[in-house]
């Protein structure tokens, strides 16, 4: 269909859609154009090899390596014996381990176990140990399942006990002398959409960028999903109030502050960076008052600023949607307490594909996550930026990562998508924004499907460049921001 047909039809719809979803169902009219399209087909299912551990803190869970040659280093299971760097913390002595490229403490706690009465209750400072602790492998991932064209990542062991970060240190740091000077910090939060990931995964091994830019690279775990945020009440003594995962990364930067000179880093120096989920967690903190002295700078890699956070009741209708799935009331914290660590995934897994505002049409891409609790998140983050209310005085470097967006729409659009069809979502997405998305993009885009001008279209639309002062126009084939080539 020629570009102007596809405007026309822009205008007709007149964006009007606000007032015609009081008289029809939005899910409706997308269904007619892509039937399927806010149902996944298949549910997030663990794959073959998933295992939930409920080991006790300082008992080795099995794992998978996350690089051969760590392999053998990791099978010393006696911290007292095995060769690696020696450091003492604020909670105690620990031993690491020395491998290619870097000298790494893997699974260091930050707050204590999130477990059984404390499953939805903010991150507690951390137990001291006495005994020197094994920091020579990664600990569980925090509770997750995935299927699908990326399960072949999927972290193998999964656990409630999982608030623990890995430390990558450069080799010519010399941990037997006193430190000369300290290294920056680089603090990465990892995304997956706030319900999959780990810090360990192979694809954030931090020792390379640890070796090659000279820093300290720090990498955390935090609560997932219903986990992590489960919104059950308003009362946080008698039932859960969500944001437990921004909580976590906060721990995690304050363990930061209290400790990694010991590592060789510099607590004043410390740059946080993320990507997807992972960028929006430090867009949060960069609003977030409390987060204000954690770090001096930040990165946001993809920051999906197009996706809308809940507001307090849209996360309490997914709390009753999810109470519902587990035979419990969303007002009987006793019933949800009790659940096993199984019990609560599934139920989570049933829910992960609603749309609990179908003014919000980008749920689907994000069901579980923050939402704006009026204390910790006061308001979007859009809102935020655009209104000055985040920490400005700070350096801020934005892009995204290349042809990421083929991921996202890929995995919703089964089908090919005609003009007519990338029409009507770009409008129910970008709203009066998208006449301009539309000119830009359409005469790009002459085949049928066009899958691939929504995934280029992506995550950061034009009128976002002004929240930044880094304002750089970009090319017409490209995602309208700051490209970073990753």
């Amino acid at each position: 269909m020629e570009r102007r047909h596809c405007l026309l039809l822009l205008c007709a719809l007149g964006f009007t859609f606000g007032e015609r979803m009081k008289n029809d169902d939005f899910v409706s009219i997308l269904r007619r154009f892509q039937p399927g399209l806010l149902v996944r087909d298949e549910p997030y299912l663990a794959n073959e090899d998933f295992e939930i551990n409920s080991q006790k803190r300082l008992r080795p869970p099995e794992f998978i390596p996350i690089l051969e040659q760590t392999k053998n280093s990791l099978s010393r299971r006696d911290a007292n014996e095995a060769p690696g760097p020696m450091v003492l913390t604020k909670d105690g002595k620990m031993k690491g381990v020395t491998v290619d490229k870097a000298q790494v403490f893997y699974g260091i706690p930050y707050a204590d176990p999130p477990v059984g009465a404390y499953r939805w209750k903010p991150p507690r400072p951390v137990t001291p140990w006495k005994e020197v602790y094994d920091a020579s492998f990664p600990r569980a991932a925090c509770m997750q399942a995935c299927s699908g064209p990326v399960a072949a990542e999927c972290s193998r062991t999964v656990s409630e006990d999982c608030l623990y970060l890995n430390v990558f240190v450069p080799l010519d740091v010399d941990f037997n002398a006193p430190l000369q000077s300290l290294l920056p910090v680089m603090v990465w939060i990892h995304g997956g959409d706030f319900i999959a990931g780990s810090a360990s995964k192979p694809l954030y091994d931090g020792r390379f960028i640890s070796n090659f830019t000279h820093t300290v690279v720090v990498s955390m775990e935090y609560r997932l999903g219903a986990f992590g945020f489960l919104v059950s009440g308003k009362d946080a003594h008698t039932s859960a109030v969500g944001n437990y995962g921004i909580l976590d990364q906060q721990a995690a930067l304050v363990w930061v502050q209290r400790n990694i000179a010991v590592f060789g880093g510099d607590p004043s120096k410390v740059t946080v960076f993320g990507e997807s989920a992972g960028a929006q967690s430090v867009c949060l903190h960069l609003m977030i008052q409390s987060s204000k002295l954690l770090f001096k700078q930040a990165m946001l890699q993809s920051v999906p600023f197009s996706i809308p956070l809940k507001s307090r009741h849209d996360a309490l209708k997914l709390g009753k949607d999810f109470a519902k799935e587990t035979n419990c009331s969303v007002n009987n914290i006793v019933c949800l307490l009790s659940l096993t660590p199984q019990a609560v995934l599934n139920a989570q897994m049933k829910t992960s594909s609603k749309i609990v505002n179908p003014f919000k049409f980008l749920e689907v891409f994000e069901t579980w996550g923050p939402y704006i609790d009026g204390d910790l998140i006061k308001e979007q983050t859009v809102t935020a930026f655009q209104k000055g209310h985040w920490q400005k005085e700070k350096s801020v470097l934005l892009g995204t990562t290349s042809e990421e967006g083929l991921i996202f729409v890929y995995s919703v659009f089964h089908k090919p998508v005609s003009a007519v069809e990338s029409t009507v979502y770009i409008t129910a997405i970008f709203k009066q924004h998208a006449i301009g998305i539309l000119r830009k993009y359409l005469p790009l885009y002459r085949e049928a499907d066009h899958r691939g001008m929504l995934a280029q279209v992506g995550r950061l639309p034009k009128q976002f460049h002004t929240v930044f002062v880094m304002v750089i126009e970009p090319k017409a084939v490209e995602n309208t921001c700051i490209q970073l080539r990753l």
